[in-house]
C-alpha cells in the first residue's frame, strides 16, 4: 500500500527526488568488459522513396570512387545497392545513404537521409561536413576525376581578363 501511495506520488511530482530513489529497484552492476562487450543496437531499415527525375538526373553527375583527402583520410562513394538513385559514402566505420540534390551553384550534394552529413562535390575537391555540428568531418577530397580536371585547367591558357582597347578598334574598321 505504501508503495502505491508512493508511486502514484511520484508520478504526480509530490515527492523530492529522495523518495524516488527509495522506491527504485537497486540495479545490478555491470562489469566495465561487459559494457563494453555489448555491440550497439541496429539502426532501422531505411524506408526511402523513391528517387524523382531531379533526383536521378543529379545521381548521374555524383562522382563516384575513391577520394583522398586531407590528413591521409579517404572516402569512399558508390551506388546505394538496395536504393536506386541513392549513393552510399564511407567514411572511416561509417556509411552515410545520401540522397544527390543539385545546387544552383553547380556543385552535388549528397544529402544524409536521417541529416547528420552532407557532402559537397565541386570540379576540384570534396568535402564531407556534419550538419548537427556545423563543422568539417573532412576537407581537400579528391578523387581522380577531379585530379584530371584541376590538371587540365591549370594547363589551358589563361584567357585575359581585360578587353584590348586597340583590338575593338580594329574590328570596326573592317
Amino acid at each position: 500500500m505504501i508503495r502505491a501511495f508512493l508511486t502514484v506520488a511520484l508520478s504526480l511530482g509530490l515527492l523530492g527526488a529522495q523518495a524516488a530513489h527509495a522506491v527504485q529497484p537497486a540495479k545490478a552492476k555491470t562489469s566495465k568488459s561487459a559494457k563494453k562487450a555489448a555491440a550497439p543496437a541496429p539502426e532501422p531499415e531505411l524506408v526511402l522513396p523513391d528517387a524523382d527525375g531531379p533526383q536521378n538526373a543529379a545521381a548521374a553527375l555524383v562522382g563516384f570512387g575513391h577520394y583522398d583527402c586531407e590528413f591521409s583520410q579517404t572516402v569512399n562513394v558508390a551506388m546505394n545497392p538496395k536504393h536506386e538513385g541513392y549513393v552510399d559514402v564511407t567514411f572511416g566505420k561509417n556509411v552515410y545513404t545520401m540522397k544527390p540534390v543539385l545546387s544552383s551553384t553547380g556543385a552535388v550534394r549528397l544529402e544524409d537521409v536521417r541529416g547528420k552529413t552532407l557532402m559537397l562535390q565541386i570540379a576540384y575537391k570534396s568535402m564531407l561536413m556534419d550538419t548537427q555540428v556545423g563543422r568539417r568531418l573532412v576537407d581537400e577530397c579528391v578523387s581522380e576525376k577531379q585530379l584530371a580536371a584541376k590538371k587540365a585547367a591549370e594547363a589551358a591558357p589563361q584567357q585575359a581578363l581585360l578587353v584590348d582597347p586597340n583590338a575593338s578598334k580594329t574590328e570596326a574598321k573592317q
